[in-house]
C-alpha cells in the first residue's frame, strides 16, 4: 500500500492540504500519515527564556497538536481512508524528511503559505526545505490567499 505523508501546521492552508491528500489517497488507494512537528521556541536574548517557560510552552503545544491530529485522523477514517497521526518535537523540515524516509513515503503533500522571499530568507521555509531534499514526489498545495493584484500583471507582447 502506498503511503502519503501529510505535514500539518494547523494553519488555514491545512484544510486544503487535507482535501488534496484525501483525493490522492483515494485515487492511489493509499494510507495517510499526518505529521505535526512542534518546534520549541528559539532563544533570542542573551539571558534566554527560562527553561521552565520553554518546557511549559512545548508541553502545551504538544498536547494541542495531539488533540487536533486525533480529530483529523478520525475524520479521515470516517471517510474510509486509512490514517495514522504522528507528532514530533523538532525542526519541521527535517522531521518531515526523516519520517518520509523511515516510512518509505510514496508522496508528501504539503502546504505553502505564500510568504515573500524575504520571509523565507530570514525565517526559512519548511516547504522549500522539503522540496530541495525530498527523495519522493512532493505535491505543494498553494495558500488560498494568493490572488493576483489588479493592474500588476505583465502582458505578453506578440
Amino acid at each position: 500500500m502506498k503511503t502519503i505523508l501529510v505535514p500539518i501546521d494547523f494553519s488555514e492552508v491545512s484544510r486544503t492540504v487535507m482535501a488534496e491528500a484525501s483525493r490522492l489517497a483515494r485515487l492511489a488507494k493509499a494510507r495517510i500519515i499526518l505529521l505535526h512537528a512542534v518546534q520549541p521556541p528559539a532563544v533570542l536574548m542573551n539571558y534566554g527564556i527560562m527553561v521552565n517557560t520553554v518546557m511549559t510552552y512545548t508541553d502545551e503545544a504538544e498536547r494541542r497538536a495531539d488533540r487536533l491530529l486525533g480529530q483529523l485522523k478520525t475524520g479521515l477514517r470516517d471517510d474510509g481512508i486509512s490514517a495514522e497521526a504522528v507528532r514530533v518535537t523538532g525542526s519541521p523540515a527535517q522531521s518531515i524528511l526523516d519520517l518520509a524516509k523511515r516510512r518509505s513515503a510514496s508522496y508528501i503533500v504539503i502546504g505553502s503559505h505564500g510568504h515573500t522571499a524575504f520571509y523565507d530568507l530570514m525565517l526559512g521555509s519548511t516547504t522549500s526545505g522539503v522540496l530541495k531534499r525530498a527523495t519522493c514526489p512532493v505535491v505543494v498545495v498553494p495558500s488560498l490567499k494568493r490572488t493576483p493584484r489588479k493592474g500588476k500583471r505583465k502582458r505578453l507582447r506578440r
